[in-house]
């Protein structure tokens, strides 16, 4: 017909038969499992834990606490002591350098370098500091560089799993309370953001605040496994010692690490 546009092939639809759609998913996969293992294999498979040794020279009871780090493990500071089963402090088994001295080598940030400085950080650890019951002339329970902790419980903070091998100042106490307080500074999440407190510099370090873990162990049973389980958290300003219950808004905080075992040996 004159003026008339002519279609030919009108029912025709270019398609790809089955077999080259199930080959082409079955390459792509491939190709991802290819480069998911060479990503994988440029990470070590496996890392000895560290080993941190502190009071050898005590004549008491030796423990080894075996920590495996979290996904969100990121150069935290932490501290283990213990008390007896009426709450008194007993002993620090571990404090990092920079908590146990109040001199950190991440300090101060000059020229866009990270420089050392004695800092006063009362959200850290709070728990352990208050508890530990040792004021400063700044009415604050943290050490300071004129006082610090003793260099037997100290150490520089691990940055994998690790393993601590310690050991109480005596053997009379048959059950104790052992104590883990865990922090990592700049931990936002949905809830612990600026807005809560922004004229709060000590919050504003600290953000998602400490976690306490604890443990209740039998001195007398050599060779027994425990593991160490999450009783709460700090204040997260650091204004007390106290351990506060509600986790519901914590969320990255708990995952720092995986697991906390301790043997008595």
């Amino acid at each position: 017909m004159a003026g008339s546009i002519q279609y030919t092939n009108k029912h025709r639809v270019s398609h790809i038969k089955p077999g080259i759609v199930s080959f082409l998913i079955f390459l792509f996969f491939f190709l991802y499992l290819i480069a998911s293992g060479f990503q994988h294999n440029r990470l070590p498979r496996y890392q000895d834990p560290v080993i941190l040794t502190t009071n050898p020279d005590v004549n008491g009871v030796e423990l080894e606490i075996k920590l495996t780090k979290g996904y969100a493990f990121l150069n935290p500071l932490f501290a283990f002591w213990y008390e007896d089963t009426l709450g008194n402090f007993m002993q620090t088994l571990y404090v990092a350098r920079s908590v146990g001295t109040g001199y950190f080598q991440y300090g101060i940030l000059v020229d866009e370098e990270w420089e050392p400085e004695a800092l006063r950080k009362p959200a850290t650890l709070p728990v352990w500091a208050h508890r530990r019951g040792i004021m400063a002339n700044d009415s604050l329970y943290m050490p300071t560089p004129d006082n610090p902790v003793p260099d037997a419980v100290t150490g520089a903070t691990p940055q994998t799993n690790f393993i601590l091998k310690t050991k109480t100042n005596d053997k009379e106490l048959r059950f104790i309370t052992l104590f883990m307080e865990i922090n990592q500074s700049y931990d936002w999440n949905d809830y612990y953001t600026l807005d809560i407190h922004p004229q709060d510099h000590n919050y504003k370090d600290n953000n998602q605040p400490a976690i306490v873990y604890s443990v209740t162990i039998d001195l007398k049973k050599n060779n027994k496994t425990y593991k160490m389980r999450p009783l709460g958290h700090s204040h997260i300003a650091g204004k007390d010692g106290l351990i506060y219950r509600d986790m519901e808004n914590i969320t990255t905080a708990l995952s720092i690490v995986r697991e906390v075992e301790v043997i008595v040996k």
